[in-house]
């Protein structure tokens, strides 16, 4: 029997985790397109910086919500939130980091797939701004 919820391909998955985490302001996004790496666990890993270890949980909460407004998925598992300073959230093909500022630099996930095609995300508020 065919299932009647259509598997949503990782770009659109990826898109929408942006717009979930741009809701609740998170800071500096970027989306890392590992399609094309020989050794890459996913097709986007998505990062995304929190201000607070409160704003960290809101942000993945927000990521969680709107992917499963729009796609009906729920991540396949999540890790971190009882630490509150790297939430991650595992969809399978897109994979989000929420991270506390100081947590994001240490681990430098952007250093450690640097052979990914990187776009980084322009903030809200700055949009707001212009």
């Amino acid at each position: 029997m065919k299932s009647t919820l259509v598997r949503q391909d990782s770009d659109t998955l990826a898109d929408v985790a942006v717009r979930g985490l741009q809701d609740r302001k998170g800071q500096d996004i970027v989306v890392m397109n590992l399609k094309e790496l020989k050794n890459a666990v996913a097709d986007y890993f998505i990062i995304c910086s929190a201000s607070s270890d409160t704003q960290l949980d809101a942000l993945a909460r927000s990521v969680e919500e709107e992917v499963e407004k729009v796609t009906g998925q729920a991540p396949w598992q999540s890790e971190g939130r009882t630490n509150r300073e790297w939430i991650l959230l595992d969809y399978v093909d897109v994979v989000v980091h929420v991270f506390l500022r100081d947590r994001r630099q240490f681990y430098a996930l952007e250093e450690l797939w640097g052979d990914a095609e990187i776009t980084y995300i322009e903030d809200t508020a700055d949009v707001a701004r212009h």
